[in-house]
């Protein structure tokens, strides 16, 4: 298959075994979504989905969160992956939300990644499924399965993200990138398929004979 073939194949693929994409991370409106979204960087969702009902009960709205302690949210979140940075970080951005955004979550890129904490992934996830608007968050594991699916030599996920999105129609990102995402936990994850026994790679490369070392993001 050439680039062109391999990107209808896949696009066909996903759309077949996962016709409907649930968001992952449990939330009640965008701030619990932002909030669950920057505790799952180096974190499990099914980790993240433990912890945030116990947050959310004393604190689903900036102006509640901003009153917590740091040491507070830190008791709640402990369990997950750089827990103390992200109370740090959590804490702060309730506070300025609050005072520059009347408790809202802002509804662009630029204002997202100013805060503390969150970074052009989280803010992507935000804008994709918190507003709809088009965007393609891409994480350490979309990157790999691109490289294994020949969609990108990028050695990092800014230009994976580019590359993927020259090569998908736009309307398709916000559902695309949570498909490659349960595609990948489900079939190609990094300990199991390494480009060769997976459906997708198989088709897309049917000659390949040794595992695919990806560049980390």
């Amino acid at each position: 298959m050439n680039k062109s073939e391999r990107v209808k194949f896949i696009s066909a693929t996903l759309n077949n075994i996962y016709p409907t994409t649930p968001i992952p991370l449990h939330h009640n409106n965008n701030f619990e979504l932002l909030i669950a979204v920057l505790l799952s960087a180096q974190c499990t969702d099914e980790r993240v989905n433990k912890v945030t009902p116990e947050l959310f009960k004393k604190a689903d709205n900036a102006f509640d969160m901003q009153k917590l302690s740091t040491d507070e949210i830190y008791k709640v979140i402990k369990t997950c992956g750089l827990a103390p940075k992200k109370s740090a970080a959590i804490s702060s951005l309730s506070s300025i939300l609050v005072e520059k955004f009347s408790g809202h979550v802002p509804e662009n890129f630029g204002e997202l990644e100013k805060l503390p904490g969150v970074g052009h992934k989280t803010a992507s996830v935000v804008m994709s499924q918190g507003f709809g608007h088009p965007a393609f968050p891409v994480d350490t594991h979309i990157h790999r399965l691109a490289q294994r699916w020949g969609l990108t030599s990028g050695k990092n996920v800014s230009q994976t993200e580019r590359d993927l999105k020259r090569l998908f129609p736009k309307s398709n990102w916000n559902k695309l990138h949570l498909q490659i995402i349960f595609y990948g936990r489900q079939f190609c994850s990094a300990r199991n398929c390494y480009g060769l026994t997976c459906q997708i790679c198989k088709a897309c490369y049917p000659r390949r004979k040794n595992a695919i070392n990806t560049i980390k993001a």
